[in-house]
């Protein structure tokens, strides 16, 4: 966000007036999946999505469009989702999108050659690192490690040397390398919004790769950071993922009929 503005505490009475009259049957709802709908973990293959909020978004599913941008390949989020969204974007929105069919080899080529070389650069200098290929994108993750300072700033030397140069997203203890010519989550909630004639979004995200929706400004986008940053664009926050709960059931009131 501007240096002129600060958040504001998402809840209060009056951002619930301001949720209530910006939602309706015309709007899409979008969430990041971790550290949103499911808290991280030391290990990513083990998050889970709270009973609490899987019955919520389950309950959110039959009032409204929904979709999930995540960082995660399709296929591995779709194994972690207890609903069925109508629209599932990965890999930081370069999966899942129409207008990437044609590109996806690319990618595909791509991120196999920058694994190649990360592991040797990184892997084979320090443990505690873990490289994963999520197809389109890679993520170098180091929540492992003993040094995080030390083990980041190995990941971005070796980054800095791929060519063709990654666009380089930091994330919590991990630098995701994403094809420069990817779109990202902010051009996938756009072309989600177009593709499904939606006139308004409500956005739902926590970390680094989801300032690209805030950073629009968009006023036909509601977006919301799970985690106050003074740094980011987001209009509105939620003090811990917990507060998504209370989100979903003020959402879900003001859609059902009375």
């Amino acid at each position: 966000m501007r240096p002129d503005e600060k958040a504001v505490t998402l809840l209060s009475p009056a951002i619930r007036k301001d949720l209530r009259s910006f939602i309706d049957q015309r709007t899409l709802f979008a969430f990041d999946l971790d550290g949103t709908l499911a808290p991280i973990t030391s290990d990513p293959s083990n998050i889970v999505i709270a009973p609490e909020i899987s019955v919520r978004m389950s309950r959110l599913c039959n009032l409204a469009r929904i979709a999930v941008l995540t960082g995660r390949g399709l296929e591995d989020a779709r194994s972690h989702l207890t609903f069925n969204p109508h629209y599932l974007i990965g890999n930081h929105g370069a999966e899942g999108l129409p207008e990437l069919d044609g590109k996806r080899e690319v990618f595909l080529n791509l991120c196999h050659d920058w694994e190649h070389h990360v592991r040797q650069l990184v892997v084979n200098s320090l443990s505690g690192i873990t490289v994963e290929n999520k197809g389109e994108t890679l993520s170098i993750h180091y929540r492992n490690h003993p040094d995080h300072q030390t083990a980041s700033s190995l990941i971005l030397r070796a980054a800095s040397s791929l060519r063709p140069s990654p666009r380089i997203i930091h994330g919590k203890c991990v630098v995701n390398l994403v094809p420069a010519g990817a779109p990202n989550k902010g051009d996938a909630l756009l072309s989600t919004m177009k593709q499904g004639n939606f006139e308004k979004a409500l956005f739902v995200g926590d970390d680094e790769t989801d300032e690209d929706v805030f950073r629009l400004r968009n006023q036909c986008i509601f977006g919301i950071r799970v985690g106050e940053k003074e740094s980011s664009f987001a209009r509105y926050f939620l003090s811990s993922q917990l507060g998504v709960v209370d989100l979903l059931d003020e959402v879900i009131r003001t859609l059902e009929p009375m």
